[in-house]
């Protein structure tokens, strides 16, 4: 029925109250508290910086500053106790107030002390009013949507991703939709579209542009965007900084020339690609603090793995198609020749066994088909998924543990964080009857390799299959206690982002650079963080490319070093992936293996030996980028301690650093594809990066 979408939207709206009512928030104590107030704890060598720039919200009534460590843990802790509590007040189950001070008491320690973290968007938004009032959608990593049924509602994945992309979680979606929808001529209606100033408004003007394509709305005559508010303005609400209407208009645009295009044709894959890419552009351009995109085709569509030829279609590539990494869905037994010798070019396409998804959890568990309605993966390939369902990840340290039983004590509270985000529905209904139905989580690791130097292989697996053991345990006795469903799959490796820069931990099971490298960050000329920094004895020089920021240098100094990425073969880090999927994962294991030119050649072969014993992989050549200002410059020990001396501590607490800059995704391969295909203004890692404390200057603990 063709209608006026948006009048209904905005009715329907208007009707809802409060997700998740609180009427007596948790509170740590005061004497507990003062215990850390003013202090800091030991940051890796980008720490601070990466804290302040990402995770530390504007402190009401705080004279513009925005929160200190110690503040942030308060608030999230304090957050996570008070969705328990408000939990169990409502369906009238026991709630022990000492021993919630206890236990809560302890979480604050581990994160103190870096044994584990929630995710970005946790530190982010957990404790915040947004939650209880929107649901917790914001405090989810990652999502996968299918296309399979757009012929039923054409708009509604599209609208998914855009909707689950402005709060910062990264949406995966495949192309099966392709031909089973033709697009047709829109019908014009005599009206104007007001665009909301909101993330709903701007998703309901694209969801009636699409469906406008298919008959089942009117398209404006004229569309006001006058109620957006300017650039630069904050948003209360959610934080950060307005973008204007400006991505939103560019995205309408660009909908309206790829569909003007297709009139009278069926969509294919190349037009859904195109359509998350141009919707996934205009969020990265909306200031959302971070979001990721991944496309999952045919390994037999020879158009979709075209998709991102640079000699085909430089245009549309630079324009809008690197908004997303492109994997395919792999079956045991196919042809890896042709799609191997394309990964060998470039890294593309990535890979994700839907079968294996489906059919185990851990490998050492055997074939269970627990998860048989897996329908895809997320962004970065750590999370089996249904179509629609959203996940949340925390990040556990097993190289910051002494023993086993440490590590277990930790893995304890990283999963009551995980459990209790499912405590709180989304705004999303369809996306809450799967969610509430498998609870699922991911309990990932960082610094897998430094604890294989610091513990030993063997060791590790141990840890990892003890722990696992004990995670599953727990999720008995606290699903019991919270009467609600065990969680269908609950642990997973993750590639990380700016979160394992904060203790200064390598990013999941990737190795490191080198022993001594700086790793740059970009800075806005205009940003508060250059004076300090500069003060503070940090190698500063202006962009080489006059997009009017400085380039910071941090020295690093990887602490359990003993080989870089450069003298691992392809061979040995499929191994890595492959132990951590039998006696970890039983969601999945995010990695991307690096290979050398001379081991291109041996892709299909590793793809094939390895498709019954993995769930995903994707794939990075080593090449010398030899543009200015790397995000990673491999550096001599003499420079690394000449650098360490010129530094002195330094603090921020008394300015405003809430200005985190936008990416799509967080991992190395991510950054490659900004540095090669963004406008140059954007490129490399203009992620939401880092800085150290006073006694831990540049030296990663």
């Amino acid at each position: 029925m063709i209608q006026r979408e948006e009048n209904a939207n905005s009715q329907k709206r208007e009707a809802q109250t409060m997700l998740f009512p609180v009427k007596e928030p948790f509170k740590l104590s005061e004497e507990f508290i003062q215990l850390f107030r003013g202090k800091q704890p030991a940051w890796g060598p980008l720490g601070y910086i990466t804290y302040k720039r990402t995770y530390a919200r504007v402190v009401e009534n705080g004279a513009g500053r925005t929160e200190e460590y110690w503040e942030t843990v308060r608030r999230v802790v304090e957050g996570c106790y008070t969705i328990q509590k408000t939990h169990c007040m409502n369906l009238k189950l026991p709630w022990n107030p000492e021993k919630a001070q206890r236990s809560a008491q302890e979480m604050y320690r581990l994160m103190w002390d870096f044994k584990f973290l929630p995710p970005g968007r946790g530190l982010w938004m957990m404790g915040t009013d947004y939650i209880y009032q929107r649901g917790s959608a914001a405090l989810n990593n990652c999502a996968f949507v299918s296309t399979e049924e757009i012929d039923t509602d054409f708009a509604e994945p599209f609208c998914f991703l855009m909707d689950m992309s402005m709060l910062g979680v990264g949406v995966a979606f495949d192309t099966s939709g392709a031909g089973k929808i033709r697009v047709q001529r829109p019908t014009g209606g005599d009206y104007t579209f007001t665009v909301e100033d909101s993330k709903e408004g701007w998703c309901d003007l694209v969801r009636t542009m699409l469906n406008a394509y298919i008959g089942r709305a009117l398209k404006p005559t004229h569309i006001d965007y006058g109620k957006i508010r300017p650039m630069g303005a904050p948003i209360k609400t959610f934080g950060g900084i307005a973008p204007g209407p400006g991505p939103l208009i560019e995205c309408v645009n660009n909908l309206t020339k790829i569909l003007d295009a297709r009139i009278g044709e069926r969509i294919t894959s190349t037009d859904i690609t195109d359509l998350m890419n141009v919707i996934g552009k205009c969020v990265v351009s909306g200031g959302v603090r971070r979001t990721a995109e991944l496309a999952l085709g045919d390994p037999g569509d020879e158009e979709y793995l075209r998709l991102k030829d640079p000699k085909l279609h430089e245009d549309k590539l630079t324009a809008w198609r690197w908004a997303s990494n492109n994997s395919v869905s792999a079956r045991e037994g196919m042809d890896y020749g042709p799609v191997g010798a394309q990964t060998a070019k470039n890294g593309e396409p990535g890979y994700f066994w839907r079968e294996n998804a489906r059919a185990f959890g851990r490998f050492k568990d055997g074939a269970t088909w627990a998860d048989a309605k897996v329908a895809g993966t997320n962004p970065c390939a750590e999370q089996s998924l249904e179509s629609f369902e959203i996940c949340n990840l925390v990040e556990t340290f097993p190289s910051r543990h002494e023993t086993i039983e440490e590590y277990k004590r930790t893995l304890k509270f990283a999963y009551l964080y995980a459990k209790t985000v499912t405590l709180i529905p989304t705004h999303n209904e369809r996306t809450n009857a799967i969610m509430l139905r498998n609870r699922r989580i991911g309990l990932s690791q960082s610094g897998i390799v430094e604890s294989f130097e610091r513990h030993g292989r063997r060791s590790h697996f141990r840890w990892c299959d003890d722990g696992y053991a004990y995670v599953r345990e727990l999720d008995k006795i606290y699903s019991d206690w919270l009467c609600i469903p065990q969680s269908i799959k609950t642990t997973s490796v993750k590639p990380s982002g700016t979160v394992s820069l904060l203790p200064g931990v390598s990013p999941g099971i990737h190795y490191p650079h080198s022993e001594y490298y700086y790793r740059t960050i970009r800075i806005d000329k205009t940003s508060p963080l250059i004076e300090p920094l500069r003060k503070a004895g940090y190698r500063i020089e202006e962009s080489v490319y006059g997009d009017n920021t400085w380039i910071v240098y941090f020295p690093v100094h990887e602490r359990y070093f003993n080989r870089s990425k450069r003298d691992v073969s392809i061979w040995e880090q499929m191994e890595n992936v492959a132990q951590m999927a039998y006696y970890w994962a039983d969601n999945q294991v995010s990695a991307t293996v690096t290979f050398r030119p001379e081991e291109a050649k041996d892709i299909p072969f590793v793809l094939e030996l390895y498709e019954t014993r993995i769930k995903s992989v994707s794939f990075l050549p080593l090449k010398e980028h030899n543009y200015a200002q790397a995000p990673y410059q491999e550096i001599p020990k003499e420079v690394f301690e000449q650098a360490i001396e010129k530094l002195r501590p330094f603090t921020l607490e008394t300015i405003n650093t809430d200005e985190a800059q936008d990416l799509f995704c967080d991992g190395d391969k991510c950054e490659i594809i900004v540095a090669e295909h963004m406008p140059q203004q954007q490129e490399l890692e203009v992620e939401e990066l880092p800085a150290p404390s006073k006694d831990r200057v540049g030296v990663a603990p």
